[in-house]
């Protein structure tokens, strides 16, 4: 069964580079830094709900790294790849992949890595945050009118994607969402 697993993680993988066209490694390079250097870190986002649901593609990655670790990382990015600092994230971009990992700095999301435990995403097996806490994320998410009306939608449909599979994580979504969503 390891074996088996192991070839159908190699495949989910595969599927994910082409899909992201990751000739770079670049996916592969992050989480390398990540591992080599002890960052404590967890997976949130798309690619966290991906996770728990049946996954949809996507090209975004978002992290979230222990708090006191998130200076050290910066320099360490900086030195390997191309960071931009936004006011609640940095986005990091590798040559050579259009994959885009985005490492939240809102407070917020610290605790979600003390509590995050393995799985597998993009066919790697790698620190993800609880459902509760990916829900909670994505509540804030699609709750922050400075985001584009079309990530704060995704940021919807992943709440409904989540409650579907969980129906009772649905008290946690507050009425605004749920009216959004259309649910009585």
């Amino acid at each position: 069964m390891h074996s088996r697993y192991n070839q159908m993680g190699m495949q989910e993988l595969a599927f994910w580079k082409a899909v992201i066209v990751d000739e770079s490694n670049f996916l592969e390079a992050i989480v390398a830094l990540l591992t080599e250097n002890d960052i404590c870190y967890c997976v949130i986002g798309g690619q966290g709900v991906n996770a728990y649901v049946d996954p949809l593609v996507s090209l975004d990655l978002d992290l979230v790294v222990a708090v006191d670790q998130l200076e050290p990382l910066t320099r360490l990015l900086t030195e390997q790849f191309k960071v931009e600092r936004f006011p609640h994230s940095l986005n990091v971009a590798g040559g050579g992949s259009k994959l885009r990992v985005q490492i939240q700095t809102d407070p917020r999301y610290f605790s979600f890595v003390e509590r995050a435990r393995p799985s597998s995403v993009l066919g790697l097996s790698l620190p993800v945050a609880m459902i509760e806490d990916i829900l909670q994320g994505k509540i804030w998410a699609a709750q922050d009118l400075t985001r584009r009306p079309s990530k704060r939608r995704k940021d919807l449909l992943d709440i409904e994607r989540i409650v579907d599979a969980y129906p009772a994580l649905r008290e946690q979504v507050p009425a605004d969402i749920l009216d959004r969503l259309r649910w009585p």
